[in-house]
């Protein structure tokens, strides 16, 4: 079964109490456009992410707002702001990277909450089920591209009946295999 890799540029989610530190008080987030995961959405709303070394200005807010504020960085983006940011899988922040959001009404200093997005796959659970796949398992992906294929292990299945069905990388990965806007991956037996 071949299906849809998709690019994960640096974002951030926020909670709606740092939504309105960063935003003002009666602040919502405005959708600009959906994303491939049901109810998910680029907003207009967008943060600078200052770290010890330098700024990442312009950063997307991603929708709906969340139970913990969250910084998705590739590590390249990581290490050019100063920032440790540790690979794990969305929503484990315990330990991880620090650092400021800037918005136009205010500052947020987060003491956790950056890391590097480990790479995965939403999956429903009849692909998870057709695949012989379970959440939380881990799996290898053939993807073939022009001059630049590999095979990307460590890719974590995520199986939700909230989720459709799409892989996940970073830019750091996506450059590194040369994906293209319509890229697709399959699971390979290593």
């Amino acid at each position: 079964m071949k299906f849809i890799v998709e690019t994960s540029a640096r974002h951030v989610h926020v909670t709606e109490e740092d939504l309105k530190v960063l935003f003002g008080e009666n602040a919502t987030l405005t959708k600009k456009k959906d994303l491939s995961q049901p109810g998910q959405y680029a907003c207009e709303e967008r943060v600078t992410v200052v770290g010890p070394k330098k700024e990442l200005p312009n950063v997307s807010i991603l929708g709906p707002c969340r139970k913990a504020t969250q910084v998705e960085l590739s590590a390249t983006d990581a290490r050019s702001i100063g920032v440790a940011a540790p690979i794990r899988e969305s929503g484990d922040l315990k330990g991880s990277g620090a650092c400021k959001l800037v918005g136009p009404c205010g500052e947020i200093e987060l003491s956790e909450g950056v890391i590097v997005a480990k790479r995965h796959i939403h999956l429903t659970p009849e692909d998870a089920a057709s695949l012989g796949l379970k959440d939380k398992d881990e799996v290898w992906v053939r993807i073939d591209t022009d001059g630049r294929s590999a095979i990307l292990g460590d890719v974590v299945c995520r199986v939700s009946p909230s989720f459709a069905t799409a892989m996940h990388i970073d830019t750091d990965e996506s450059n590194a295999v040369g994906c293209g806007r319509e890229q697709y991956g399959e699971i390979v037996k290593i």
